[in-house]
């Protein structure tokens, strides 16, 4: 899952990418309105979620919020901001906010708004995966494997989930990389490819497994 966060604060926006990565997902975040707005609007495919502020430069969350739904872009938006009264709370939610959170929060907080967006029923993507004898369920948090639970990391979750979203098509390094990685990321790392070894190894005895397509990706195989 990737998560864009749009905040004028940079130290808080720095520290919420930060921790949203050590809890593996990918994050970026900008902190000028016309900026994120931009970014959305362009790459509005690449990000499960939106943090965002409403006190913004440039254009405020409210504006950005109400101009991508008027763009048919429906991408969750948790709204972040210091206004606590009912009245501005009625009015980020009609801006096309999914969800409101008021400084100063918890960083534990944000995480579980963002867990319960991310359990929304998705008409491409149900709420419990099966790929032959795999099952994951993505409320829970984890991976069954004939019936029996797969140790997995945060990231090896994160991989397998997107390859369990797409059975049996190869998937280039490019699409990975974009999905659950940021803007930061080395593509010439060897970091994926170490996360991806570790997770075929956790597969490989028999049944569904995660091949290599030489010169082109990685499929799951059921």
């Amino acid at each position: 899952m990737r998560i864009l966060v749009i905040e004028d604060n940079q130290k808080l926006a720095d520290s919420l990418s930060r921790g949203l990565r050590q809890e593996g997902y990918a994050a970026d975040y900008l902190t000028n309105g016309e900026d994120g707005e931009r970014r959305m609007l362009m790459s509005h495919d690449d990000y499960d979620i939106l943090v965002l502020d409403i006190n913004l430069p440039g254009k405020n969350g409210l504006e950005v919020c109400q101009s991508l739904r008027e763009k048919h872009i429906m991408t969750p938006v948790i709204m972040l901001t210091s206004r606590d009264t009912t009245k501005d709370k009625i009015i980020g939610l009609d801006s096309g906010a999914d969800d409101y959170l008021v400084k100063p929060f918890s960083f534990e907080e944000l995480l579980s708004r963002v867990r319960a967006l991310s359990r929304r029923p998705r008409t491409t993507l149900p709420p419990d995966l099966e790929v032959g004898d795999l099952v994951l369920r993505p409320a829970a948090q984890e991976v069954l494997k004939n019936g029996k639970k797969l140790d997995l990391t945060l990231k090896e979750f994160r991989l397998l989930e997107f390859f369990m979203s797409k059975p049996d098509e190869v998937i280039n390094r490019q699409q990975i990389i974009d999905h659950l990685w940021d803007f930061q990321f080395n593509p010439l790392s060897r970091v994926m490819d170490v996360h991806i070894n570790n997770l075929r190894n956790k597969l490989k005895h028999n049944g569904t497994t995660l091949e290599t397509v030489r010169g082109i990706g990685y499929r799951l195989r059921s």
